[in-house]
């Protein structure tokens, strides 16, 4: 739960989180649309990142909340690992990626 989780409370408070990172977000306690609301919290992040592997039975949240963040045009890198499972491969590869937003 803990990609959830991190969405959850990363957008639920902007003024706490400057970097987000969503790896293979489960189920959260919000639909996607309430968890980005306006939009406006979420532009405030320095950087967020949203990814699942394409083969996660989750795959669909995180695609749901990537299509809400379009929808508002939040700035944010949407990450695809094909073949990729809820599996610690998909977030190591996460890791990596995200890293790059945080020390660019």
């Amino acid at each position: 739960m803990g990609g959830g989780q991190s969405l959850n409370f990363g957008l639920g408070h902007p003024d706490t989180f400057a970097w987000v990172g969503g790896f293979s977000p489960a189920p959260n306690t919000k639909k996607a649309a309430d968890l980005v609301g306006d939009g406006e919290a979420a532009k405030k992040l320095k950087a967020l990142y949203v990814a699942c592997g394409d083969k996660d039975g989750l795959f669909n949240i995180a695609e749901s909340v990537h299509e809400a963040l379009d929808k508002k045009k939040v700035p944010h890198k949407h990450n695809v690992i094909v073949g990729g499972q809820h599996d610690f491969k998909v977030w190591k590869a996460d890791l990596y990626h995200f890293a790059q937003l945080l020390f660019h």
